[in-house]
C-alpha cells in the first residue's frame, strides 16, 4: 500500500571490510472487516501501512487501492 521496498547498504564491522546487505520491509498480514461488502479482507501491509489504515479507515484505504488497480 505504501509502495515501500527493501533498503540496501553495507555491513561495516570493526575491520571496515564492507559487505552488501538489505533491510527488508516489516510486512504483516492483517484481516479487516469491510462492512460495505459484509466480508473480511486480508491485507499484506507494512507496519506504517497498518497505521495508515487505522488513521483513514479500511473502507477508504480499500477504495484507494482499487483505484490504483490493486486486487483486494
Amino acid at each position: 500500500m505504501t509502495g515501500a521496498g527493501p533498503g540496501f547498504g553495507n555491513n561495516v564491522p570493526w575491520s571496515k571490510q564492507k559487505t552488501r546487505r538489505r533491510w527488508n520491509v516489516n510486512l504483516q498480514t492483517k484481516r479487516y472487516f469491510l462492512a460495505s461488502e459484509g466480508r473480511y479482507v486480508r491485507l499484506r501491509l507494512s507496519a506504517k501501512g497498518i497505521k495508515i489504515v487505522d488513521r483513514d479507515g479500511v473502507e477508504a484505504v480499500v477504495a484507494r487501492m482499487r483505484t490504483e488497480g490493486k486486487r483486494v
